[in-house]
């Protein structure tokens, strides 16, 4: 699926646009022909309410981008589809008779909504596929560098088992969504990381991310492998490890696995700090929302030297080639790592992680 990763020549050649001013360019300048003014709708369509990082993050730092380089004219129109594809074909159809004037789409089913894109298409309206690569004539496309999220988690494993890691150690695979195309990314990206140097003991790919169905499907291979010869545990996001850590609990666990994730929500920020989990992958989701903010905007007013200097990767999707793309990069959240990421970027405060329940562990590591 993905062709070429984020450069640093290309971070470096964006940054310098920025800090020359193209990337937020209002004027005339910017664009040989702008067809749009500050009157713009964007429609956003999120995928699901399970990881609470659409509600929380990405909705409200889009609508508000897109305020800030509207002078407050343009607007978001925002519907999440709960993680029914049939519900967002709709809200898709809504849109197009709304008539917006561009689509943010993260896919719920990035195959099944491929027919509604090309409606958008057909009526005039660009998509642009968001945090997930979505098939259909999509006009652009951001996301992190999903390779690389998997990747991270894969060392992480190897890193937490140690010099005495061994083909023999017996891990469990919780992977994302068989529909969600970054699923299979992370995928890719750990198993680079793990195939040789441990026993994938068992791996599941998660229905709808549920933590509900992957806390059964770790109770599934704690009955087939045993609760004491788990050695870690690859958990794509932060919601499945809460529902792993749940199985590993009720099966008598005491001490936990090393177990990963991905999202950096609080609680699993929180799981960090009081070593129950491992890890987690840390993601910019300002960055990631206030481009995807920029890039809607200047492709509806035409501001075609803006877009190109936001989107110089390309990927492949099943059905187009070459896609103007922006990558994101990740790194990985552990117990050292929280200063300089979460607090770092005002995503939480040391008062919000640091609660009653958590406060002699976060003393621990120098978190007050």
């Amino acid at each position: 699926m993905r062709r070429i990763a984020i450069s640093v020549a290309a971070s470096t050649m964006t940054l310098s646009l920025a800090g020359c001013g193209v990337l937020n360019a209002t004027g005339d300048g910017a664009s040989a022909s702008p067809t749009k003014g500050d009157d713009v709708t964007i429609g956003l369509l999120l995928p699901e309410k399970a990881n609470t990082r659409y509600d929380k993050f990405d909705y409200p730092i889009i609508k508000s981008k897109v305020s800030d380089l509207t002078n407050k004219r343009g607007k978001v129109e925002y519907a999440n589809a709960n993680a029914d594809a049939a519900r967002q074909a709709g809200q898709l159809q809504q849109m197009i008779d709304d008539k917006v004037d561009i689509i943010l789409l993260d896919a719920v089913d990035s195959h099944a909504i491929a027919g509604e894109v090309k409606k958008a298409k057909d009526a005039g309206i660009p998509v642009i596929a968001y945090d997930r690569l979505a098939e259909g004539p999509i006009d652009a496309y951001i996301s992190f560098d999903n390779e690389l999220v998997g990747e991270v988690q894969g060392r992480s494993v190897l890193e937490a088992l140690g010099s005495n890691v061994d083909t023999s150690d017996k891990v469990v695979m919780v992977n994302g969504s068989p529909t969600d195309p970054n699923a299979k990314q992370f995928k890719q990206g750990a198993l680079s990381e793990l195939n040789g140097k441990v026993d994938i003991a068992a791996s599941f790919d998660t229905k709808d991310w549920k933590p509900e169905n992957a806390q059964a499907e770790m109770t599934e291979a704690i009955s087939k492998i045993g609760k004491n010869n788990i050695a870690a545990v690859y958990a794509a996001n932060d919601g499945m490890a809460g529902g792993v850590i749940k199985a590993l609990e009720a099966a008598g666990v005491t001490k936990l696995p090393p177990i990963t994730g991905q999202d950096s929500e609080l609680d699993a920020v929180q799981r960090v700090v009081a070593g129950e989990q491992y890890m987690s992958v840390y993601k910019s989701y300002p960055d990631e929302a206030e481009a995807a903010a920029q890039m809607a905007v200047t492709k509806v007013q035409g501001k075609d030297i803006q877009f190109d200097a936001l989107t110089q990767d390309k990927v492949d999707s099943p059905t187009d080639k070459d896609i103007p793309s922006k990558l994101v990069q990740v790194s990985a959240l552990t117990k050292s790592k929280i200063k300089d990421t979460v607090i770092s970027d005002g995503i939480y405060t040391v008062g919000e992680i640091c609660t009653a329940k958590y406060k002699a562990a976060c003393a621990a590591i120098g978190l007050r």
